[in-house]
């Protein structure tokens, strides 16, 4: 539904692009069909509120993927309550980038390829359009709608469209090579890219091919010296500070309320007691960021047969890896889907226990080896169509698309916590029961193949450490098949009276369907390695029909130069939901040239995705406390948490949780689901005054209302609502603690909450000044002001006030204030361009209170600064660039988040640090 402004230039543009770009008297006119509507129309027109970036725009950045470069943008999400993966997500993210807009989740947000959609990525627990696999040099620009799309694109616009439009007819040849690297020599990356295209038959046909290779290495946590010592919790000020994690790398015998950890040697004299100092400081072996590696390939033709058939094609390839390493496996016992022991037992019958009583144990396997995680996708998209002139003004698009994407996730040196169990010769009286009691009984070792009994107070030999190793394989698919019409005809009929314009109609009819499937490995379903997911499978198909129409009630009038209402409306059946209606209108109000004012009102509807309604059930251990750990933190309900935990058997006074500042959380889908509703509005104005030329301002007011929201609970929420007693009715998803007093699972798969409000203003600035003769100055500037973020948790619940709050156990958050402003200075055939980018100060927020600043050391982080400049050269066919990213090498504020003392996904540029980059480019 999108197409970019065609623009004239000898030998480089293909015959179809003049057919298409002519009007009913045959004549040439430029037309441009903006995101956000299916009608051709003057840019300055549009009611709908679209950012156009250019592919220049991308390329002087230091961004290698069009994921890093949307960062930058203040309207893209942070990663805060929707959870946005990233690439310096390395747990759990593993290279996925899913876009983000307004911080409503990237369920919710359509992102387009040419205007058609694109097959998603098939994740544990996830799915998404992954933009690591689009390559950013075929990118020639990229339009964000910045309101609801749902009445014209789907279900999935709630929040709106990025649509990414490649570069297609080709006449010329390009190879253009970069490379990067951090100041502390990491980080670093390496791209080619090349492109050829040429006509046949007079003009009447194009292919083009394009090709990219992309290498990123990821940056380690040990070295940088603010993330090499992680806090494992914040703490009150004047407290010990608890570095790194209290699963140790020798193995931990707890007694009672006394704990103990092994020197090695494995004899009764050889453990002491557990302090600070044991701690296993697991950054010294873990990834900050991925590395990434992908190849792309594609190739577009098209032939134009006569004005009224034009045909074309498109294939596009992508193959992508992603790895990253973690420390070595930690293990307390078994979890979801696993019936094998929620404890590690050591039996009282065991010859090395030392107590008398069964104990229990906790263990990081270093022996394995770091866990190394790697992803491996391979994507492809077929499409193929043809459009051209119906009769008079009317033109139509008729197309299929086709692209399934196929993962494959290894999980190296994970623990086989069956093979464990039966080396330590222990055995379960009720093997269906995770809390049976257990015996000593070397027998179960002594019958299976390869297993050894093991001294839990010594090191791993060879051998054993070979019977307890797993390699996970986990397989993914995603399959996506979209039938699409579209009609449309910029000039029906003119309004019969002076000064009407031209009324405009589109129409279209689309029929998709989608299956995805996880199939985790058969160890990790059964549950022998103590933990896992169970199988996600599923599908739903869609037929929808859709309606638009533009009136310009008044043009060149006096005080209306133009005067424009807009309407459209969508029709969708769900084979899984049934019938859903869409609509929405905007006006478009000139009273002269210098000003224009807009505004949109509509309706979405989002059904649940496949992950949301048929995702398989998996622990996954995510950012929090347990309540236990720090009971004195919650002031006034202070005593509620001690007295809730001492009915638990747990004394608060030594308490410590063993996961490292996380919980373990089962999530998954949930098949009762009901599909989400909403409505967004914005008001808005352009100023272009005719007396300043090339000034182009606007601001905008912005509203998104959600109900039935489709989402998970902060799992710290759920356990804060329960222990100080706010909301009794969460503790039914925390399951029954351990024999060590540790929660072993709190119960959070997808539900439909309460709903969401979230307001703003936008205010984006574009100026070039011309000098000289030979000098330029452009400046631009895009600006983000959250008025409110608005989310209740349950039906009718308490609405929580999330705006300018850091989710500081999350990662992410909801600043109110972003901006990102370049300056670019241009000298004949040299450019100088400096960036900035600011992201606003925010109060931590667990999810249902502010921290206190009297309470813990850290309560909130301040406004952050990043700059950035880059030097451009062309000369001939050769293009020159270079420059530096995060110049001031500016560090990420610091945040207790229990893993890398700051937010991963707020702060990517200060994460990787000072970073340089050069590029060469040559055409033919």
């Amino acid at each position: 539904m999108s197409a970019s402004v065609a623009r004239t230039k000898a030998g480089t543009m293909s015959k179809r692009s003049v057919l298409s770009n002519a009007a009913s008297d045959g004549g040439r006119i430029e037309t441009v069909t903006v995101t956000g509507s299916a009608l051709s129309q003057n840019k300055d027109q549009n009611a709908n509120p679209v950012q156009i970036i250019t592919a220049r725009e991308i390329q002087k950045t230091s961004a290698v993927t069009i994921g890093d470069y949307l960062q930058r943008l203040p309207s893209i999400g942070t990663g805060g309550a929707s959870g946005t993966s990233t690439n310096t997500q390395s747990n759990g993210g593993l290279g996925m980038s899913c876009a983000d807009l307004r911080n409503l989740g990237p369920n919710r947000v359509l992102v387009l390829v040419d205007g058609k959609r694109q097959v998603q990525t098939m994740g544990q627990g996830s799915s998404c359009v992954d933009l690591n696999a689009l390559p950013v040099d075929q990118i020639a620009s990229v339009e964000i709608l910045k309101d609801g799309g749902s009445e014209l694109y789907g279900a999935d616009a709630v929040s709106g469209v990025i649509n990414i439009k490649l570069k297609h007819d080709l006449t010329t040849g390009g190879i253009t090579v970069r490379g990067g690297i951090t100041d502390v020599g990491d980080g670093a990356t390496g791209k080619i890219s090349g492109y050829k295209g040429f006509n046949f038959n007079h003009g009447r046909g194009n292919i083009s091919v394009f090709g990219q290779y992309l290498t990123t290495s990821g940056v380690m946590q040990r070295n940088r010296d603010w993330s090499a010592l992680p806090w494992n919790a914040n703490v009150a000020p004047g407290a010990t500070i608890p570095y790194g994690s209290s699963i140790t790398a020798n193995t931990r015998v707890f007694v009672g309320d006394n704990s103990y950890v092994s020197n090695g040697s494995g004899t009764a004299a050889g453990y002491h007691s557990f302090t600070n100092a044991d701690r296993y400081n697991f950054a010294s072996a873990q990834n900050l960021s991925n590395s990434l590696q992908s190849s792309n390939l594609s190739g577009d033709a098209h032939y134009d047969v006569n004005d009224h058939l034009q045909l074309y094609a498109n294939v596009r390839y992508s193959h992508k890896t992603a790895n990253n390493f973690l420390a070595g496996w930690p293990t307390t016992g078994a979890s979801y889907p696993s019936t094998l022991e929620s404890s590690i037992i050591l039996p009282s019958g065991s010859p090395y226990n030392y107590w008398g009583q069964d104990v229990s144990l906790y263990r990081r396997f270093t022996d394995l080896g770091s866990r190394r995680y790697e992803e491996a996708v391979d994507t492809t998209q077929v499409m193929g169509g043809a459009k051209g002139r119906i009769v008079a003004n009317w033109f139509y698009d008729a197309s299929m698309t086709y692209g399934t994407s196929q993962a494959m996730l290894n999980a190296e040196n994970s623990l086989n916590y069956a093979h464990y169990l039966q080396a330590l010769g222990s055995r379960q009286v009720d093997p269906t029961n995770a809390a049976s009691a257990v015996v000593y009984d070397p027998s179960i070792c002594v019958a299976s193949t390869g297993c050894s009994l093991i001294n839990p107070g010594t090191s791993l030999t060879t051998a054993q450490a070979a019977y307890l190793r797993h390699t996970q394989i986990d397989h993914a698919y995603y399959q996506m098949r979209d039938f699409n019409l579209r009609v449309h005809n910029n000039d029906v009929v003119k309004l019969p009276y002076q000064h009407g314009g031209a009324v405009g109609i589109a129409l279209g009819m689309e029929h998709r369907s989608e299956q995805g499937s996880y199939s985790p490995d058969p160890l990790a379903a059964n549950g022998d390695l103590g933990g896992g997911s169970t199988y996600t499978g599923g599908g739903y198909n869609a037929t929808e029909a859709y309606l638009e129409g533009k009136i310009p009630l008044l043009q060149d009038a006096f005080l209306a130069k133009d005067l424009t209402i807009d309407g459209q409306g969508r029709w969708s059946h769900y084979n899984t939901f049934g019938d859903a209606y869409n609509w929405k209108v905007g006006i478009n109000w000139a009273p002269v040239r210098d000003i224009r004012f807009r505004a949109t009102l509509g309706t979405s509807f989002r059904a649940p995705t496949i992950t949301e309604l048929y995702g398989g059930h998996a622990i996954g251990y995510y950012s929090g406390n347990d309540p236990c750990a720090q009971a004195s933190s919650y002031g006034a309900l202070s005593p509620m948490v001690v007295a809730n935990c001492a009915k638990q058997g747990v004394n608060t006074a030594t308490f410590v949780n063993a996961n490292s500042g996380q919980l373990p959380q089962l999530s998954g889908g949930n098949a009762a689901l009901k599909p989400e509703e909403g409505r967004t509005y914005t008001v808005g104005t352009v100023i272009t005054p005719r007396w300043i030329p090339n000034l182009q301002a606007s601001v905008e007011y912005w509203h998104y209302t959600l109900k039935n929201m489709i989402g998970t609970l902060p799992g710290q929420y759920i356990a804060d609502e329960c222990y100080t007693g706010a909301n009794p009715s969460y503790c039914s998803y925390i399951s029954a603690r351990n024999a060590s007093g540790q929660i072993t699972q709190i119960n959070d798969t997808y539900q439909n909450l309460g709903g969401l409000r979230t307001s703003g203003i936008d205010f984006d600035l574009s100026y070039t000044l011309r000098v000289t003769r030979y000098d330029s100055l452009t400046v631009s500037n895009n600006f983000q002001q959250l008025v409110s973020y608005l989310q209740q948790n349950t039906p009718g619940g308490s609405w929580y006030n999330y705006a300018g709050r850091l989710f500081y156990q999350a990662g992410g958050g909801q600043p109110r204030v972003r901006d990102y402003a370049t300056v670019t200075w241009r000298h004949n055939n040299i450019s100088l361009t400096y960036m900035m980018n600011y992201i606003g100060g925010m109060h931590f927020n667990d999810g249902s209170t502010d921290l206190s600043c009297k309470s813990f050391v850290y309560c909130k982080v301040p406004g952050i600064f990043s700059h950035d400049v880059t030097v451009d050269y062309r000369t001939g066919r050769w293009n020159f660039e270079g420059g530096v990213q995060n110049i001031l090498d500016k560090k990420p504020p610091f945040v207790p988040d229990g893993a890398t003392n700051t937010a991963l996904s707020m702060y990517p540029q200060q994460i990787i640090g000072r970073y340089v980059f050069l590029q060469a480019g040559v055409s033919f």
